[in-house]
């Protein structure tokens, strides 16, 4: 089935007629087509990785969601880093990326409730979900392939505060 590629900038609205001049529409009153190659990399970024924007506030007036691509080279590790107050979903495309973080729960296996580093191994097709301000890391330990995810963020842009370690945040660190 081979269906027309949209052009960027149109947008299928039920409530407009085709005459209208659409060409002064507010960036919210239409759908935006983020063509892969387009993707913005101008953005918050962590060593050893790459974030590429394609849905934010700056590119199509996104109010309350960012979304974009993150690429880690292979035999490569983000550095340490939390994403402020922004809630965070992330679906594996490519590779095996591995997510590190701090459990200091007390519920991570360890005796006397000692905090522990915890390694998330995903697959295609897995997800992640990072909540607020929780410290972590990305790894693509594949010697050849880059592992490649798409991030959701609860908020506007790509909030991203490097650390100096992995650790877990007081509440005055916050």
């Amino acid at each position: 089935m081979s269906e027309p590629l949209t052009t960027p900038g149109e947008g299928f609205h039920p409530h407009l007629h085709d005459t209208e001049d659409r060409s002064n529409a507010p960036l919210r009153s239409r759908l935006h087509h983020i063509r892969a190659g387009s993707l913005d990399g101008d953005t918050a970024q962590s060593g050893g990785m790459r974030r590429f924007a394609a849905v934010s506030g700056k590119n199509v007036g996104s109010e309350k969601l960012w979304m974009g691509q993150t690429h880690v080279a292979p035999s490569t590790a983000s550095s340490d880093h939390h994403h402020g107050e922004s809630e965070t979903a992330i679906y594996v495309v490519s590779g095996h990326p591995e997510f590190v973080f701090v459990d200091d729960s007390g519920h991570g296996g360890s005796e006397g409730g000692e905090p522990q580093e915890v390694r998330l191994r995903t697959s295609p097709g897995d997800y992640i979900f990072v909540p607020p301000f929780v410290p972590h890391r990305e790894e693509n330990p594949d010697p050849e392939d880059e592992a490649v995810v798409v991030i959701a963020r609860s908020t506007q842009e790509a909030i991203v505060v490097n650390l100096p370690r992995l650790y877990a945040l007081s509440p005055d660190e916050s």
